[in-house]
């Protein structure tokens, strides 16, 4: 087994879609990467044809509301970043150049599928470097209200326990325990999709959100019931999202997590807040080489040929 390198793509793939919130057309190209540069964003859409690069760390977040935004909004930024963080941490993908053609990702069908059927049509390759780990070594807790975050050493990998409670009859109480692994990301998380209240709809509209939503991309959640003549991917579809969505904003810490994440009523800010606790006290984390359990699938999808490598983005 050789699941303790770092992993990028084998070749670039492009994918186009539209912004959920600015409903703008938006393309994008995954690129392969080299070891330990990370998920690197690249807005290509500058004045002048000016470019810049985006690190996709919680360091770099500038907003929360509604999706995690990364970047200066006053200059150049990026959001709804999650679903593609998601697919990437799901799938044990280290490092990416995402070259993007605007200020927003392409909601797709408003789960991570369409990127992971992307990174898994092209395959990953291993790459020399050893791949680091976050280690969390203490507790770390954050609230707001009733709503709460909190981080745990877990010694075999990471796993993940998020309950939402709706005052809706047709959400209600969910919870969902999962223990991140690739084949299992795949097939109960990464088709879950963003969902919204229809009775919301006009004031969203208002702010300038959800722009670009429509139940292609969205479910749309009535006062009895989903308004989507498909109706759910899975009974607690709703729950299984907001696990899609912390995977993909735990992500931004860096490296992939051995612990246990554990949320009630949360959601973006709540997911970047339990990060800036976490590493505020070095004695929260350590970062470490290993191979969890859940690593095999990335082991399973990465080739044996030579690495393709790509300039240092750092």
């Amino acid at each position: 087994m050789i699941a303790d390198r770092q992993t990028t793509l084998r070749a670039p793939v492009t994918l186009e879609g539209i912004g959920v919130h600015s409903g703008a057309p938006v393309g994008i190209c995954l690129r392969p990467s080299s070891a330990n540069s990370g998920i690197v964003f690249l807005r290509r859409d500058g004045e002048a044809g000016a470019s810049q690069l985006i690190h996709a760390r919680y360091t770099k977040v500038s907003a929360t509301e509604l999706c995690t935004v990364i970047g200066d909004r006053a200059a150049a930024s990026v959001a709804t970043v999650e679903h593609l963080m998601s697919a990437c941490a799901g799938l044990g993908v280290d490092n990416v150049l995402v070259e993007i053609d605007g200020p927003e990702m392409p909601i797709m069908d408003g789960s991570a599928s369409a990127f992971v059927s992307a990174i898994e049509s092209v395959g990953t390759s291993l790459l020399s470097a050893p791949r680091r780990y976050l280690r969390i070594l203490r507790p770390v807790r954050v609230e707001n209200g009733r709503a709460f975050a909190e981080l745990l050493p877990f010694e075999p990998g990471f796993r993940l326990d998020v309950e939402i409670d709706f005052d809706s009859s047709v959400i209600g109480r969910q919870r969902k325990v999962f223990d991140l692994e690739p084949a299992a990301y795949a097939s109960e998380i990464a088709r879950a999709r963003t969902f919204g209240f229809m009775r919301d709809v006009e004031q969203l509209w208002k702010a300038g959100f959800a722009l670009g939503a429509s139940l292609d991309n969205t479910v749309a959640v009535g006062d009895e019931a989903v308004i989507n003549p498909e109706g759910v991917r899975y009974s607690d579809e709703f729950v299984r999202h907001k696990v899609l969505d912390a995977i993909g904003d735990l992500a931004l810490g860096g490296h992939p997590i051995l612990g246990e994440f554990r949320s009630y009523c949360g959601g973006h800010r709540l997911n970047v807040r339990i990060l800036e606790a976490l590493f505020s006290d070095r004695a929260n984390y350590a970062i470490v080489e290993a191979a969890p359990v859940y690593a095999g699938r990335a082991v399973q999808m990465a080739m044996s040929a030579p690495a393709a490598f790509a300039p240092d983005l750092h």
